[in-house]
């Protein structure tokens, strides 16, 4: 062998030890999970960083898993996610691909803590159209989640995603808690969109229990609506609910059925709706339309309808107003906590007669509990007038009635329906 093929053979054995060693030393946890981070985080936008060990393989299809990542806008004080450990596994087509195809295997997070108003923050400062959806063939699981919103959270999520692509049927499971100061509400859902990021059907089903400082509302529902992305809105809403009302020992069985548009941009805002409540017992029977609103200023009711009869478990209506069979128009309005703890204010009238309250839902449901039971005040725990032209009590006729009550644990009248 000639001495120029030799040194030849020798530099191209030093090229090669040094290429695996430099290999070996790029592909070492600690060095590769940041490198592939800060590959992310550049196409993003985004800071991303990990302070545990990553993990990595490569053999059949390859896989990362790093672990105390952080994610955030540059500078911002919030981050947008971090999570305990992320898992990504990515087909060898996709790196290849260097960023042309989004398309993955599966994606694990635990733990994750995710923010909606520093993801909003970073969403409205993307370019148009830079937003892309990947594909994950073996979907997404996500365990003891939570997100952040205003005023609110969701916690202990449990999500499973079996498959996810763009323009795609999207279908899952989701277990969480929604959470205020006032109101927490356990569910299980399973959900389906038409096609995943674009305008298209949308169906929730499953329970959901609201729960109160001394009540809970066990419910099951089904909706299906038509989703506009763009508008953050969901059109020709239908929403069924069965449900049962439980404070004590009371129970009072309902069904409530929603129809109409719903605005999620900021907070869920249902305008124009229409409502119909079939209820047992102490539960009345009506026909409404009007708002309901849930959002950062608490709940917000305004409904104009009509009673279908004069429950049989309210205290019994004087003659002339118990024995007519008129419509029972009311205006019902709320605007307080989640949890109805506040006021509520009630205008009903029949014939002549109009009667104007305003009460705590929940003192009113106690109160007629325990009228029922025959342990109750026969005043009812509220504020409020009633004006009619002629009413019988007790055999006596009395005309130009105009009856004030006043609860002194309620504060001064604010508003009116």
């Amino acid at each position: 062998m000639s001495r120029r093929r030799r040194l030849a053979l020798l530099s191209l054995a030093v090229l090669l030890l040094a290429g695996a060693g430099l290999l070996h030393w790029l592909l070492q946890p600690q060095r590769l999970a940041p490198a592939l981070l800060d590959m992310a985080g550049n196409a993003l936008g985004l800071e991303i960083a990990a302070s545990g060990i990553g993990e990595y393989r490569l053999r059949g299809t390859p896989q990362l898993i790093v672990r105390g990542v952080v994610v955030r806008e540059p500078g911002a004080a919030t981050p947008l996610l971090s999570a305990e450990r992320i898992l990504i596994s990515v087909p060898w087509s996709t790196l290849r691909a260097r960023g042309r195809e989004l398309t993955a295997v599966r994606l694990e997070l635990d733990a994750p803590v995710f923010d909606l108003p520093a993801f909003q923050h970073w969403l409205e400062r993307r370019p148009p159209g830079e937003t892309r959806i990947p594909t994950l063939t073996d979907g997404i699981r996500v365990v003891r989640g939570r997100v952040r919103g205003d005023g609110w959270t969701l916690e202990r999520i449990d999500l499973r995603i079996p498959h996810l692509a763009p323009a795609r049927p999207l279908r899952g499971q989701l277990q969480a808690q929604y959470q205020t100061s006032d109101l927490r509400a356990p569910m299980d859902l399973a959900f389906q969109l038409a096609r995943l990021g674009e305008d298209g059907g949308v169906g929730i089903a499953g329970r959901a229990t609201p729960t109160g400082k001394d009540w809970r509302l066990p419910t099951r529902l089904r909706l299906t609506a038509y989703l506009r992305q763009a508008e953050s809105r969901l059109e020709r809403v239908i929403l069924g609910a069965h449900a049962d009302y439980l404070a004590n020992s009371t129970k009072q069985s309902f069904a409530l059925g929603v129809a109409g548009p719903l605005e999620f941009a900021d907070g869920l805002r249902l305008r124009a709706g229409a409502f119909a409540l079939r209820g047992q017992d102490a539960m009345p029977a009506l026909d409404a339309t009007g708002d309901l609103g849930l959002g950062d200023d608490g709940l917000v009711l305004d409904w104009r309808g009509q009673l279908a009869r004069w429950p049989a478990a309210w205290p019994a209506l004087p003659p002339p107003l118990g024995r007519s069979t008129s419509a029972l128009p009311f205006a019902l309005a709320y605007r307080g906590t989640a949890d109805l703890a506040d006021i509520a204010h009630l205008r009903l009238q029949r014939d002549a007669a109009r009667f104007d309250a305003r009460f705590r839902l929940f003192e009113i449901m106690d109160w007629l509990d325990a009228l029922q039971a025959g342990t109750g005040s026969p005043l009812p725990p509220l504020s409020g007038r009633l004006t009619a032209p002629r009413l019988e009590v007790s055999g006596a006729i009395l005309e130009g009635v105009d009856l004030r009550m006043d609860d002194p644990a309620l504060p001064a009248i604010d508003a009116t329906p």
